[in-house]
C-alpha cells in the first residue's frame, strides 16, 4: 500500500471512530471495520475527490446566466447568485494547503493550520513538495511531528484531478492564481486568506480561522463562479486538421487556462504593436497602440483597470477587451459575452512581433502567421466568499481600490454663508436701496 493510502487510511479510521463515539460509545466496533474495509476497497478501485452540488463540471456552465425558457411565454430566467451554495455530498476530507513563497509571515500560520486540520478535522492534508525542503520549516519542531502525516505533490509533474476536495490558501491573489494554475479542468472549491499584499481575491482573516474553516466544511458558504479563459497558441505552420484538434483537445501543453487575463504587448521593439482582432472567426478591427488585454471579469479589476476600462462582477459571464494606450481617441474598451471565440494575429504589415503572457507567466512570442485563440472554459474556479457574492466584491473594492472614495460635501447647515443670522436682513436692505437708486 502506497504512503498517501495509509494516510487516508489513518484519516478515516479518525473519522469513523469519531463518529461511532458521537452516536453509541458503547457500540461494537464490527461496522467501524466494515466501513473502513468498504472505503479502502473503494479507494483502491479509484479514488475521487468529494464533490459539492455546485461544483464546476463540463457539463455545468460558468456562473449565472440567463436562460429562454422552452415554453409558451418563451420566459427568460436569471440564476440569482446569492442561490450558488456550497453544498458537500459527504464530509470532505482530503484539503490541499497552498501557502505564499518565500515569506517567513505565512510559516507560523501555515504550521497551526495544517496541525489543525490533521488532529483536529481528521484530515488529509496535500502540500507542494518544496515545502519540505524549506529551511525555515523544517527547523520548527511542530512542523517535523506532521512531516510524515502530509501527501505531497509536485506541480507540472503529478496530476491532483479528482483527489482534493477543497483548497486552502494563505498569502495574496498571486496564490489564488497560482492554485488555479494547479488544475486544468475541475476546480475544487477555494478558501482564501489574505496574509498578502493587496488581497482583493482572499477575503478571509486567518485571526479565527477555526471557525471559518469548520463552517466551509459544514457547508455554510456561498460561492462565487469565476469563469477562466482557455487560450491556445497556433503557430503558422500547423493545418487545419492540426488546429481542430488543438481545440477540442484538453492537454495542458496547448492549453493554457487564465483567471486574470491575457496580455498581449510590443515587448521590447520600438515600434507599435499592429495586431488584428477577430470575433468568432470575422475581422472585428485592428490594435496599433501598446498591445491588447482579453481579460475575465475577475481580472477586470487589475491590469484592465489600470489601462482603463470598466470593472465588472465576477459573477457577469463576460470577456472584457481592453487596449493598453491605443493610437486612436475611439478605441474604447469593449465587453463581449461569454463563449465568443477572439482570434489574435500578427497584422501582415506589422513592423514588429509581439508578445504573449498568461497571469504573468509564460511569457513567449508570437510571430507573423502565429495566432491566439481565446475563449471561455467551461472550468471555473468556486471561490468560497467570507460573506456573499455582493459584499465582499464592494468590500475587497473599497479596502484595495479605494473606489469612490473622496471628501465629503457639507450640508447646507454647515454653511455660514447661506444660513447665516444677517442673510434675510441684508437681501431686504439690497431691495430697499435699488428702490432709492430707481427714484432719484
Amino acid at each position: 500500500m502506497r504512503e498517501e493510502d495509509l494516510i487516508l487510511a489513518r484519516a478515516i479510521v479518525a473519522q469513523q471512530q469519531q463518529q461511532q463515539q458521537d452516536v453509541s460509545p458503547g457500540a461494537s466496533p464490527a461496522p467501524l471495520r466494515r466501513t473502513l474495509v468498504t472505503n479502502l476497497q473503494d479507494k483502491t478501485k479509484q479514488f475521487r475527490r468529494t464533490r459539492s452540488l455546485n461544483a464546476p463540471s463540463p457539463f455545468q456552465q460558468f456562473g449565472p446566466c440567463g436562460r429562454i425558457m422552452k415554453n409558451s411565454a418563451m420566459v427568460m430566467q436569471i440564476q440569482d447568485p446569492a442561490s450558488q451554495r456550497l453544498t458537500w455530498y459527504k464530509p470532505p476530507l482530503a484539503v490541499l494547503v497552498i501557502k505564499k513563497v518565500r515569506d517567513s509571515k505565512v510559516l507560523q500560520p501555515f504550521v497551526q493550520l495544517v496541525e489543525w486540520l490533521i488532529h483536529e478535522k481528521h484530515m488529509v492534508v496535500w502540500v507542494e513538495a518544496a515545502i519540505l525542503d524549506d529551511a525555515l520549516l523544517t527547523g520548527d519542531k511542530r512542523f517535523t511531528k506532521l512531516q510524515d502525516k502530509l501527501i505531497t505533490f509536485k506541480d507540472g509533474r503529478d496530476d491532483l484531478t479528482d483527489k482534493i476536495d477543497f483548497i486552502i490558501c494563505l498569502g495574496g491573489d498571486g496564490t489564488l492564481l497560482y492554485a488555479s494554475l494547479l488544475f486544468q479542468k475541475s476546480v475544487p472549491p477555494v478558501m482564501a486568506f489574505h496574509l498578502g499584499s493587496l488581497g482583493f481575491l482572499t477575503p478571509f482573516q486567518f485571526d479565527n480561522f477555526q471557525e471559518q474553516v469548520t463552517n466551509v466544511l459544514e457547508g455554510h458558504a456561498a460561492l462565487t463562479l469565476r469563469s477562466r479563459l482557455r487560450c491556445i497558441i497556433v503557430r503558422k505552420d500547423k493545418t487545419e486538421q492540426e488546429i481542430s484538434t488543438f481545440k477540442s483537445s484538453q492537454d495542458p501543453s496547448t492549453n493554457i487556462l487564465v483567471l486574470n487575463e491575457v496580455v498581449i504587448d510590443r515587448g521590447l521593439s520600438s515600434y507599435l504593436s499592429n495586431i488584428d482582432l477577430f470575433l468568432d472567426g470575422k475581422h472585428i478591427t485592428s490594435v496599433q497602440g501598446d498591445g491588447l488585454i482579453v481579460s475575465t471579469p475577475t481580472g477586470s479589476t487589475a491590469y484592465s483597470a489600470a489601462a482603463g476600462a470598466s470593472m465588472i462582477h465576477p459573477s457577469v459571464p463576460a470577456i472584457l477587451v481592453t487596449p493598453i494606450c491605443p493610437h486612436s481617441l475611439s478605441f474604447r474598451p469593449i465587453v463581449l459575452p461569454a463563449g465568443v471565440e477572439l482570434k489574435i494575429a500578427i497584422s501582415p504589415d506589422s513592423r514588429n512581433s509581439s508578445w504573449v503572457s498568461f497571469d504573468g507567466r509564460n511569457r513567449q512570442e508570437l510571430l507573423h502567421g502565429d495566432s491566439l485563440h481565446v475563449t471561455t472554459s467551461i472550468y471555473p474556479v468556486p471561490s468560497i466568499c467570507a460573506q456573499d457574492q455582493i459584499a465582499d466584491w464592494f468590500d475587497s473594492l473599497a479596502e484595495c481600490l479605494h473606489w469612490n472614495v473622496r471628501k465629503r460635501q457639507k450640508c447646507l447647515d454647515e454653511l455660514s454663508d447661506l444660513t447665516g443670522s444677517g442673510t434675510e436682513d441684508s437681501a431686504i436692505d439690497d431691495i430697499v436701496r435699488g428702490i432709492e437708486n430707481l427714484e432719484n
